[in-house]
Formats: structure tokens, sequence, C-alpha cells
């Protein structure tokens, strides 16, 4: 449609990332009149800067068994993907509560269930956006390498590596000989890696989302650059969002703002234990070593994606909040080790970022109505998988806001699980 059919009302997205713009042109698709709410425009905030895998086998929470005994040591280590600013620890331990409750093989089975569920209909939901956006050319269907050390940290992963192939992720299991063959450029030092050949990722995950926002506004949307504050209400009913200059008129309303979506779905009713897990990225403009894939190097935990930008090193997890300044230590430590797994990487020309991800203790996004407006509706809260799952998000929302069944069971996901 080249314009939008404004037949089902008015529909008030509130967050400009990827999450957000999926959610947008589902509902726009639909016929709502869609109205995105963000400081910030298309892409601008962590969807600007993430590794670019769209990780469909990612269908194992972080909350596993193991968890909860590497912790200490990870935090002592100061060469771990791990790390805490201690002045935030008070706040954040009702979270570390949480997500050291959630580390029981009972839970971590049934997580790994709804992922499954969530990430069988990634790419298949983004089909029909990247189709219209004429985006298809930003994609690339290479797989990614997953490489391991020696073989007690392939032995770790064991867990993991057999929930995928339980759930049907397709994979091949790599000796020193094969790892060499698939990417030569990595040093000679891992033992046994994965490849798994039907994951994908985007060449420029910042165009991604600005393409397929040009999109949604060339079809009618409107992009409001504003932060919302709050909410209107008809009886049980929101009847819009607030700015600070302004109230936006809503027969529905989508809080899908990452990280920054505490406040307002509290304002909904919805009281969640969301927190931020602070990535990083250090992007090489001139590698001048060639990569055909991402490869994850799986005892750092970092990925190594190549983008028209240059090779993307991306991943680590900081626990400081939404204030603090990034940590240039934790930059050079991810430009160290990606020199290290790629001797003849050019140093050079380098660029740092830090963003958001909006990480919930279980593992599991918040996705469906809020408990007490049955207009309103929650899309964050996705963790590493925000790239990867946007789209399946979006579908599902869509699907809600007009009482058709989603594609997935979306119980697991529900805003009252705590």
């Amino acid at each position: 449609m080249s314009k939008q059919d404004s037949g089902r009302g008015s529909a008030v997205v509130i967050g400009a990332g990827i999450v957000g713009i999926a959610t947008g042109l589902y509902l726009q698709r639909d016929g709502w009149q869609v109205t995105i709410v963000d400081s910030k425009g298309p892409g601008e905030g962590t969807s600007r800067g993430n590794a670019g895998l769209f990780a469909i086998g990612h269908v194992i929470p972080d909350a596993m068994p193991g968890l909860p005994a590497k912790v200490p040591a990870m935090l002592f280590d100061r060469e771990s993907p791990l790390s805490i600013r201690w002045r935030y620890l008070p706040r954040l331990f009702p979270w570390l509560a949480k997500c050291l409750s959630a580390c029981t093989t009972e839970r971590a089975t049934r997580s790994t269930q709804a992922l499954t569920g969530l990430l069988g209909d990634a790419m298949a939901s983004y089909e029909p956006l990247f189709q219209s956006a004429g985006a298809s050319g930003l994609i690339r269907n290479k797989g990614v390498l997953y490489v391991y050390r020696n073989s007690r940290s392939f032995a770790a992963a064991g867990l993991e590596i057999e929930l995928k192939r339980a759930h049907g992720i397709r994979m091949e299991i790599l000796d020193a000989n094969g790892i060499r063959e698939l990417a030569p450029a990595l040093a000679p030092v891992h033992s046994h890696g994965v490849f798994y050949p039907d994951y994908a990722h985007t060449v420029d995950p910042f165009v991604l989302s600005q393409t397929l926002g040009a999109r949604l506004a060339q079809a009618g949307a409107k992009f409001v650059r504003t932060n919302a504050t709050g909410f209107s209400f008809e009886g049980d009913l929101v009847s819009g969002v607030q700015s600070a200059d302004s109230t936006h008129k809503a027969d529905i309303v989508v809080v899908a703002a990452g990280a920054y979506s505490r406040p307002l779905a509290a304002a909904l009713g919805a009281r969640l234990p969301l927190d931020t897990e602070r990535g990083y990225h250090v992007t090489f403009a001139d590698p001048g070593v060639a990569l055909d894939f991402p490869i994850l190097v799986a005892d750092e935990h970092f990925l190594m994606t190549p983008m028209a930008p240059g090779l993307r090193s991306g991943g680590l997890v900081e626990f400081a909040g939404l204030e603090a300044p990034p940590n240039p230590a934790l930059h050079a430590m991810l430009a160290r080790q990606t020199k290290r797994i790629l001797p003849s990487l050019n140093t050079e020309n380098t660029s740092n970022w830090m963003g958001y991800r909006p990480a919930m203790p279980d593992s599991l996004p918040v996705i469906g109505r809020t408990p007490k407006h049955r207009n309103a509706f929650l899309a964050f809260g996705h963790g590493h998988i925000g790239l990867t799952s946007a789209a399946a998000t979006g579908h599902a929302i869509a699907d809600l806001a007009v009482d058709r069944s989603p594609q997935f069971d979306l119980s697991p996901f529900r805003a009252d699980r705590f």
C-alpha cells in the first residue's frame, strides 16, 4: 500500500528502534494510522550498533543452571565478558536475585521452548518487510561459526549445543582443520567449532533500521521526535500518549522503548524487573582481513561480523544502568581480544560504541497486552535477540491488536509472570 488505510484507527508506538519500527510496519499493514514517538530517529539508539546477527538458534536463555557458579569468577577476571560497576550493585540486586532464581533446569527448559516459538517465526516475519522496503540487499545468508579454544570450553557448551540440536537447529561440528578451512584468517588457537548454516546477518543494522523506517514513513506513518512521559485514559482504555508539549491520541498504544520502557510500563500498571545489559562494539574500518560470515568467539563471548562500515567486533555485558558513561577499558579489551584472534587485523582506524540491551532476568522479552488496559501492549526486554525477533514481535502485537491468534504461544512472555 502507498498510504495507510486509517479505518482501524490510530496506533502510537513508543520507540523507534528495530522492535518499534517492525511493530509499526505490521500495524500499518493491518490498516492502523501509525505514529512513532521517540526522542531519536529510526535506529539511532541501541539498534544503531548491534552486532548484526539474526541469531535464529539463540533459543538458550542466559539464565541457565550453570550460571550462578560462573558469575563470581567472571566478576574478578579483568578479561571477563561480564562486569558490574559496584556502585550500581544495590540497584541491580533485585534483578540479579530473579535471574539466579531462574537458573534451574525446569525454568531453562520452559524458556528454551518459548524462545524456539518466538525465533522460529523470525525470518519469515521479516521477509515481507524486507521486500516492501527494498532492504533485502542488506541481508547476507551466510551462517555463523562458533569457535572454542579447547575441549574443556567445548564441553561446557555441550548442553547448549544439544538443546539447539533437539529444537531443530542445523549445525556442523568441526575440528581444528575444519575451522581453518572455513576461516583461514583466524589464529590457529581453537580446537573445536560449530557452524550454523541457517543464521543470517545484516551488513549495517543502522541502515537497515533507517530503510525500514523510511518505508514506514513513506506509507503514511508519522515520526514525532519527543520523549513520551505518560498516558491519558478514558475509563480502562488508554486514550493517548503524553509528551512534554502534546498528547498524541491513540486507539491502541505499544511500549517498545527498549531499556527505557520500565517507567512507561509501570504507568500502565505493569511493574517489571527490566534492567540494561550495556553492550560494546569496536568497528575496524580498514580491517585488512576478510571474513565470509560472522564468527562468535565462545571463550571471550564476542562476535565478529563483516559489515559495510568494516569489521565489527561486538559483545560484552556490563551492568551500570542508563546514566554511567562508557568504560574505555572495555573497548580496549575488545579490540585487544579481536587482534589476538585475527593476527593480521589492521587496528589503525577504529570507532567505538556502547548501547543498552533491555534485559529481563529470565531472558524472555515481554510481549503482549498490559494486565489492566486491553488496548495497550508491551514489546520490550529482548536482550541479545532484539534484532532477530523484532519482526516476529511486531507481527504478534499486530495480531493481538485485531484479536487474531499469534503464530506462536505468547503466554511465556506475559507481563504478569513475575
